[in-house]
């Protein structure tokens, strides 16, 4: 299989084929972190986050949000990049397992589905204040938070490119 194929792999919508995986790590045992994001501009950032909170667990799960989920969330200038080519950047790290798109405003029906061990988002949360805490706290799972690299954010990145002399 070539690498490409198993970054393509990686890639699911909310399907039949997202249940089988689930399925099979339920069976394999492995403990399942979930976070979710645009993920519009990777950065370094998004990396030391991501490889944290896939070091909580044994798979990583992204819930990643679609193009008209991330205009309706940020504006209509958003996303910068299409789901489809930040969700084959996602796949590529080794250390995320499954990528899959939610079209909705909060990933709280896609946690529902995935039954996540570990729910993790960035600090700038309280874990009760996360969607999806009951979820997961109800079947005896964690709510994590993670801290942020500071001075790093799509954002800011966004607005250096702006204010860039041409």
């Amino acid at each position: 299989m070539t690498h490409l194929q198993k970054i393509k792999d990686k890639i699911v919508h909310q399907s039949p084929e997202l249940d089988l995986v689930l399925k099979l790590w339920a069976a394999q045992g492995k403990k399942i972190v979930f976070t979710n994001g645009c993920f519009d501009l990777i950065h370094r950032g998004h990396v030391e986050y991501l490889a944290k909170a896939a070091d909580l667990g044994h798979v990583l799960v992204i819930g990643l949000n679609t193009d008209n989920s991330v205009s309706r969330l940020k504006g209509s200038h958003r996303p910068i990049q299409d789901e489809v080519s930040r969700a084959n950047i996602m796949a590529a790290f080794e250390f995320v397992s499954l990528v899959v798109y939610f079209d909705e405003d909060t990933p709280y029906e896609l946690i529902k589905r995935v039954q996540p061990d570990i729910l993790v988002k960035g600090a700038d949360y309280k874990p009760e204040d996360i969607v999806g805490y009951d979820i997961v706290t109800a079947k005896g799972g964690k709510v994590e938070t993670l801290d942020f690299l500071p001075g790093y954010s799509t954002s800011g990145i966004e607005a250096k490119i702006k204010n860039t002399p041409k």
